[in-house]
C-alpha cells in the first residue's frame, strides 16, 4: 500500500518549507493565493536501513524502498471550515490516510502571522476546529439530502437510510460537543457506512510544530510538552522540527548533511521522524523481500496475515498462496544467508494466518 500524508496549516506556519524539508523539493514558498490552487506532490522512499543490509547480502540487480507521497495544500485560513471548503481543496483533504499539521512557533518579523503574535497552542485548536466544522457542514447536509428523500424509499432502501442517518447523528452529536470523529467508537460495519465521506478528524493527527534554530533543545521540548498535555489524544501525536535547517539539510550531500546535524545536536532527520510517527499512527509496519533481482519493503497494517502480505505483493499470490517462509531480519543478518538461516532453523515454514511482523523477510510461495 503507498501511504499519503497531506501537510496542513494556517497561512504562514511554514507548511512549503516543511513540504520541501521532508522532500527535497524546492516549491515555491507563500505562493499560494486560493484554496483551488493545485498542490504541491512529492512520492518519497522512505529511509529503512535494512534494505541496503540486505542489498549487501544479496547483491541485487535494484533495490526498492517503501513510497510515500506527501501532499502540501493551500493554507486554511480562520473561518474557511465554518463556510465550507472548496471542493478541490477538500478533495485533496479527504484523500489523504492522515494529516500532518505544521504549526508555526518561530519568531520572524519578515513573515508576519496573521494572528500579529505567535502562539502554537492557539493555532492547533484554530485548525482542529477549523476540520470539525468542516466535518459538521458535511454531515449536517447528508442527513438533510437523506430525511428529504427517506419516505420516497421502501424496503433496503430505506433501512440502509435511516442506519446511516443514525449514524451521522452521532457523529453529529460528538463533533458539535468537541469529540474529533477519530474518537467516536464505530463498528468495522459502521466504518465501512462513512467510508466514503473521507472525514477531517477522523484521520490520524501528527501536529508538527515549526520551530526556530533558537528554540533547538529545551524550548522545544517545552512547546512539544505543552502541547502534547494539551492535545495529545488517541491517534494524535505531536513532535518538532526547524523547518528551514531541515530544508537546507535536505539540499546537502549525506556525509555535509551529517556534520551539520551533530554540530546542530539533531539526532534524526526530519523524514525519517516524520515518516516514522506517521507509521506509528496509522498502526503500519514493513516486510521485506530479498533475492538476486530485488530487495523491497512492502507496506502493510499491523496485524496483517501472510496470505495479506502476499496479497500486497500481488493478488495472485495471495489467490495461489500455499505457504510463506519467513526469518526475521535480524536472525537473516545474523546468519548471513539464507541457507545458513535454514540451517540453523530460523527459516520457518508459515500458513495464511500466520500474523507477520515488522522486518519480517518473507518469500511467497504459490500456485495458480
Amino acid at each position: 500500500m503507498s501511504l499519503s500524508l497531506v501537510i496542513v496549516g494556517l497561512p504562514s506556519s511554514g507548511k512549503t518549507t516543511v513540504f520541501n524539508a521532508l522532500t527535497r523539493a524546492e516549491a515555491a514558498t507563500g505562493t499560494y493565493t486560493t484554496a483551488e490552487d493545485q498542490p504541491n506532490l512529492a512520492m518519497v522512499k522512505v529511509p529503512d536501513r535494512r534494505l541496503d543490509v540486505l542489498a549487501g547480502l544479496f547483491k541485487p540487480k535494484k533495490v526498492v524502498p517503501a513510497d510515500v507521497q506527501y501532499v502540501d495544500v493551500a493554507g486554511l485560513a480562520k473561518g474557511m471550515g465554518e463556510r465550507g471548503l472548496g471542493g478541490q481543496l477538500l478533495g485533496h483533504l479527504a484523500q489523504g490516510q492522515a494529516l500532518v499539521h505544521v504549526v508555526r512557533a518561530f519568531a520572524d518579523e519578515n513573515v508576519p502571522h496573521p494572528e500579529d503574535t505567535v502562539d502554537p497552542l492557539r493555532d492547533i485548536e484554530t485548525l482542529n476546529l477549523e476540520l470539525a466544522f468542516s466535518d459538521l457542514g458535511i454531515i449536517e447536509k447528508r442527513l438533510e439530502r437523506i430525511r428529504n428523500t427517506i419516505g420516497k424509499t421502501r424496503g433496503p432502501e430505506r433501512e440502509a437510510n435511516e442506519r446511516e442517518a443514525a449514524i451521522l447523528e452521532r457523529l453529529r452529536v460528538a463533533v458539535e460537543e468537541g469529540t474529533p470523529i477519530r474518537e467516536v467508537e464505530l463498528t468495522e460495519d459502521e466504518r465501512k457506512v462513512l467510508r466514503g465521506f473521507g472525514f477531517l478528524t477522523g484521520k490520524p493527527l501528527l501536529i508538527l510544530l515549526n520551530l526556530g534554530e533558537e528554540q533547538l533543545g529545551a524550548e522545544g521540548e517545552r512547546l512539544v510538552a505543552a502541547a502534547r498535555e494539551r492535545f495529545g489524544r488517541p491517534q494524535v501525536e505531536v513532535a518538532a522540527l526547524a523547518g528551514k535547517i531541515e530544508m537546507e539539510l535536505a539540499q546537502l550531500d549525506p556525509a555535509d548533511a551529517a556534520e551539520f546535524m551533530a554540530d546542530l545536536g539533531i539526532a534524526e532527520s526530519g523524514l525519517d521522524r516524520v515518516i516514522g510517527l506517521s507509521y506509528d499512527l496509522l498502526g503500519l509496519i514493513s516486510f521485506l523481500t530479498a533475492g538476486p533481482d530485488e530487495c523491497r519493503a512492502w507496506t502493510i497494517p499491523a496485524g496483517s496475515t501472510a496470505v495479506e502480505a502476499a496479497g500486497a505483493i500481488h493478488s495472485d499470490l495471495a489467490r495461489g498462496f500455499i505457504r510463506a517462509e519467513v526469518v526475521a531480519y535480524d536472525d537473516l543478518v545474523a546468519s548471513g544467508s539464507l541457507p545458513e538461516a535454514r540451517k540453523r532453523g530460523l527459516l520457518r515454514a508459515e500458513g495464511r494466518t500466520y500474523i507477520v511482523k515488522d522486518g519480517d523477510v518473507i518469500e511467497i510461495l504459490f500456485n495458480i
